[in-house]
């Protein structure tokens, strides 16, 4: 109800949303903390992290449509039958869904990604789309196996553990991390990349959407050569939004164009925080803040030394570095709290998994 007051086409309801916010940020807070969507299995405890993911986002963007002082305007329209039309219920389910704004004026200055699918018909660009996102789950799901097979005792468990053996010599021990690093975040961009396309297969053929309102979420991310270009381009920027909001803005108050970037950084590394205390409460919030606040003290050090100018192969080679670097800090976090140990869609698939589990013994038994 919250968006349709927001005033869409009905400015003169901000004291109605503002008694409204406590009761939706109140009733958020309590799914999050007292529904178990894991029903007591610890195996299913990360449904219980995209809940308490769910929730957050709830109360983040009715926070801020509660005090928006001027009305959302739709910047395009497009129906199935391409004609525009106006809507205000269409409008209000369109903006609770749409996170990153497509199509509305308060996503300017976000960078929408060329479409990579045909969109000579629906038909097509739904099919398309429906291969990748197959393609992906199984990419995802293999990856997966093969992180929780480097240690199914430890990390590979609901247990958790660190993806650091202290057996091996230094140089040893973090090679093998950073492989785990590594093969964690092409799982991670995988599972993204196929939930955004299974997405975009329902809004094209069911909600009838047009293929222009449903953009790539992620464009080859291994392949950017600068922090900003990562982040700002190439990684999915579905709560990008809240970050900007709930830490950018404050910062930047304070602290100019330097706290606006730290400030968005920090407020996704407390996010990641809560989320990780629905499967174990005593994880420490360092583990997630601090990996996310050098993405962005990392973006300031790039602009004050190259400017925009960052690109190329040191580009390329400085981003990895910086990206692995502070990515083993945020992958021991999820292992210590047992997140990679959840569940596989390829743990069924006896063929599929015993030669990853094979490999990645190996390997882990090599270093």
């Amino acid at each position: 109800m919250l968006p349709l007051l927001d005033g869409l086409r009905l400015p003169t309801t901000r004291s109605v949303r503002i008694a409204l916010w406590p009761i939706t940020a109140i009733l958020a807070f309590r799914a999050a903390t007292s529904l178990d969507m894991s029903m007591g299995q610890p195996k299913l405890a990360f449904s219980n992290m995209q809940l308490q993911a769910s929730m957050i986002y709830i109360a983040a963007r009715t926070l801020e449509w509660t005090v928006q002082t001027k009305p959302f305007v739709r910047m395009a329209r497009r129906s199935s039958t391409d004609v525009p039309k106006q809507n205000l219920v269409l409008d209000a389910i369109d903006l609770v869904f749409n996170s990153r704004g497509c199509g509305w004026d308060w996503s300017q200055g976000m960078y929408i990604l060329p479409e990579t699918h045909p969109t000579s018909s629906r038909l097509a660009f739904a099919t398309s789309a429906l291969v990748s996102g197959l393609k992906h789950i199984f990419l995802s799901g293999t990856i997966h196996s093969a992180v929780k097979s480097f240690s199914p005792d430890t990390f590979g468990s609901v247990d958790g553990g660190t993806i650091f053996d202290h057996s091996l010599p230094p140089h040893l021990r973090y090679l093998r991390s950073s492989i785990i690093a590594m093969l964690c975040a092409f799982a991670i961009y995988s599972l993204i990349k196929a939930n955004s396309e299974i997405t975009v297969v329902i809004c094209v053929l069911i909600l009838r959407q047009h293929p222009e309102q449903c953009p790539p979420s992620t464009d080859s991310p291994w392949r950017a050569t600068s922090l900003r270009e990562f982040w700002s381009r190439r990684w999915h920027q579905w709560f990008r939004r809240i970050f900007i909001f709930l830490g950018g803005k404050p910062l930047s108050l304070l602290f100019g164009r330097i706290g606006g970037i730290i400030g968005a950084f920090l407020a996704s590394g407390f996010i990641h925080h809560l989320q990780l205390l629905a499967i174990d409460p005593s994880s420490e919030m360092w583990r997630m803040v601090l990996p996310f606040g050098m993405m962005g003290t990392g973006m300031v050090i790039e602009r004050a030394v190259a400017g925009n100018k960052t690109g190329g192969w040191i580009g390329w080679t400085w981003t990895m570095c910086w990206m692995l670097l502070w990515g083993n800090v945020l992958v021991d976090g999820w292992a210590r709290a047992g997140m990679l140990g959840s569940p596989s869609v390829v743990d069924g698939a006896t063929p599929i998994r015993q030669p990853i589990e094979r490999l990645a013994s190996l390997m882990s038994t090599v270093l």
